[in-house]
């Protein structure tokens, strides 16, 4: 771990500005404030026009994307792109337009709640509350048990792009016997597998330099990494009437967002992705590519996975394979990503894969490379390093609780997540029921605070004081701050301050006094300007690890031998193979779809209430479904209830369902639209080295409703 003098040695940069594209979803944004009759829209004072803008940066929407609020009489009113952001350059996503619409939701929680011996909620004052879990807290730091007895505290957090998290992993270590969680995503899968491979630091992806991407289950235009900052690199570098600098394959069962948009769409069969790297790798290999690391080991797991083999199991024409890899060792500056259609379960060995396909093309810290970034060392006390934090495996912990293989829980803590909903299958609710008291931070009241003994109502991102450290998948160390715009409404509180004034009464001292001094350690511990941050300017530098920190082809003996002999599992009479697919506008694992987002739903995801499900042509014929059918789909994990619309941008032998539906608890506009795919999904542990649970590969029967 580096200290601050080690840090500032390769750190370098300043607060940069970059030029303004076009914003994408500036008329949606227009259309949903101005056009509806509801109440609860915010609306202007008359005989106040008293007009400012404040930079930030959204905290709901995982692209990070940089934005500028504008208030009318210290009112926030609307959002749009920050031109002088360089993770956005002015473009803004779907879900960061509406927070402003989400502060003003009468769904929004207005204070504590308590449930009651009858299951139902009572409001109770914030001294009440603060006082319950201190005394919680410090019921469980004081009696414990046994090491490995008892889990004194279980902390989840949503947040793994800011240092927030450092707070509640930095409460986990000082209270002993607990555990600290970041919910599943690419950026675990790929941390861990950076770590295994030797890297240090963390992994950055240099899309908006390189000439040629090939995206492996990544959804790098919808849901992968920094969104808005891939969307607008691949857009200017194509522009209208003059030949693309940039070429972009993507590899997945369904004809999502990226595919749609992509030079190449290699159509493979769900949960295929490690089967296509298999193949690619070893062609490299077999032209004459060479990297760092045991590549005698890594030659015997790739040898048998000849372009014919991988295909065959991906269920890919031969010739897309081919122009695949041709196009990789053409290119100036290709890049490989890897990732998984939900950006969860993806698997650590694809990702692997993925990282080493880079090595074998010189691509490490290279202009359009993978690059090796720095990643400042832990402010609050007791707090993990970035990449502990990343590798514990909250699937794996959830998937043992269900099993009986972990201990009681006397406090389990959630912060902004909202697992119960985002975590395949039921398994969760056993880490819920084996905990004898829960609390969540959350704006609103959704199907995890359901399950909570305590519900403290959040300040959301525009009210609180927060920061963006790294987003995953941008390619160059940055760091901004989120600034609050208002006060919060309500009585929601930032949970980072609750956080630091429970651990203050019980004992615990977290290092910093509040969250802004938090945030200014962290800032110092860079290098970076307050002054210049605290106005909305961003920290970047383009500083990388050596090679000696960076990741080798390395994989151990086993790995190599449960490659060689990996075996795609064949579908049985009447299963079809589940494609996910995301779009950032139907919310995230934690957040429900905004209300306005409702109007960009179209009946190829939901229709009326029910979940739609996309089959080509061949395989409805094979199954004897037609346009409309309604189906069930099920499997050992659950069911879904859906209804079949013909589309040829699917695989065969698959059926494609839309993320983000099916909700129980959140609000009006989410409960009960269509269902949660999830509950199809079953985690299940990886058998390549140490890695994390995976639900990838999905099968369900098919019958008529």
């Amino acid at each position: 771990m580096l200290d601050r003098r080690g840090f500032l040695k390769f750190i370098g940069g300043a607060a940069v500005g970059t030029l303004a594209t076009p914003v994408v979803w500036q008329g949606l944004d227009d259309i949903s404030i101005w056009s509806q009759n509801w109440g609860w829209i915010p609306k202007l004072d008359y005989g106040n026009n008293d007009f400012t803008s404040v930079r930030t940066v959204s905290k709901i929407c995982p692209s990070a994307v940089g934005v500028e609020v504008r208030l009318v009489g210290g009112r926030p009113v609307r959002v749009v792109g920050d031109p002088h952001s360089p993770l956005s350059r002015g473009g803004v996503s779907a879900l960061a337009t509406t927070e402003v619409q989400l502060r003003y939701s009468p769904a929004r929680l207005k204070r504590p709640l308590l449930r009651s011996a009858d299951g139902g909620y009572r409001e109770i004052s914030w001294d009440a509350a603060e006082k319950l879990l201190a005394e919680k807290l410090a019921a469980a730091r004081k009696a414990g048990g046994a090491t490995g007895k008892k889990d004194r505290l279980v902390c989840i957090s949503g947040d793994d792009n800011g240092t927030m998290s450092e707070l509640f992993s930095g409460l986990a270590a000082q209270m002993g016997d607990s555990r600290f969680f970041v919910m599943p995503g690419d950026a675990q899968t790929t941390a861990v597998a950076w770590g295994l491979m030797g890297g240090k630091g963390r992994a950055g992806f240099d899309f908006e330099r390189s000439d040629y991407v090939l995206a492996v289950g990544a959804n790098v235009l919808e849901t992968w990494g920094t969104v808005i900052s891939n969307r607008r690199a691949w857009g200017s570098k194509r522009p209208f009437g003059a030949e693309p600098s940039m070429r972009l394959a993507y590899a997945g069962p369904a004809q999502n967002n990226t595919a749609a948009g992509a030079d190449a769409w290699l159509p493979i069969k769900p949960g295929t992705e490690l089967f296509l790297l298999l193949g690619i790798a070893r062609q490299l290999l077999q032209d004459g590519a060479s990297a760092r690391g045991d590549l005698a080991l890594f030659r015997a797991a790739v040898e048998p996975w000849t372009p014919e083999k991988a295909c065959a199991a991906c269920g890919l024409p031969l010739p897309l394979f081919t122009a695949a890899v041709d196009s990789l060792k053409k290119a100036r500056a290709p890049l490989v990503i890897v990732g998984s259609d939900m950006d969860q379960g993806g698997g650590v060995g694809p990702a692997r894969l993925g990282i080493a396909i880079n090595l074998l093309l010189g691509r490490l810290n290279r202009e359009g490379g993978l690059r090796a970034i720095p990643v400042a060392p832990p402010v609050a006390r007791g707090a993990a390093p970035y990449e502990a934090r990343m590798t514990a495996d909250l699937a794996g912990y959830a998937l043992k609780a269900a099993k009986g293989e972990t201990p009681e829980i006397d406090v389990l803590m959630v912060h902004e997540a909202n697992p119960l909903y985002a975590l395949p299958g039921r398994t969760m609710e056993a880490v819920f029921r084996k905990s004898a008291f829960s609390v969540t931070f959350s704006c609103f009241f959704d199907e995890t605070a359901r399950q909570c003994d305590l519900i403290l109502p959040a300040a959301l991102g525009l009210e609180r004081y927060d920061d963006v450290a790294q987003p995953f998948g941008f390619g160059r160390f940055i760091y901004t701050l989120a600034r609050p715009v208002a006060e919060p409404l309500y009585e929601a509180r930032p949970a980072g301050e609750t956080l630091i004034a429970v651990c203050r009464e019980i004992g615990i001292d977290l290092g910093v006094g509040s969250v802004t001094d938090m945030l200014r350690a962290k800032a110092a511990v860079i290098g970076a300007n307050w002054a210049a941050l605290d106005r909305g300017d961003s920290f970047v530098s383009d500083a990388v690890l050596s090679e000696a920190a960076a990741p080798a082809c390395a994989f151990s003996a086993e790995d190599a031998a449960y490659l060689r002999n990996a075996t795609p599992a064949p579908l049985a009479a009447g299963e079809l193979g589940v494609a996910f697919v995301a779009r950032l506008a139907l919310g995230t694992p934690e957040t429900g779809i905004p209300p306005f987002n409702t109007k960009t739903i179209s009946e190829t995801e939901l229709v009326r209430n029910t979940l739609a499900a996309d089959i080509n042509g061949a395989t409805l014929r094979k199954l004897g479904l037609t346009e409309g059918s309604l189906i069930t789909l099920s499997n050992g994990a659950g069911s879904v209830r859906a209804r079949v619309h013909a589309f040829e941008g699917v695989v065969n032998d698959a059926v494609a369902l839309s993320m983000g539906f099916g909700h129980r608890d959140f609000d009006a506009f989410n409960n009960g639209k269509g269902m949660n795919v999830l509950d199809l999904a079953a985690p299940a542990a990886e058998p390549v080295g140490a890695g994390l649970a995976v639900w990838n590969d999905i099968r369900v029967s098919v019958a008529k409703a």
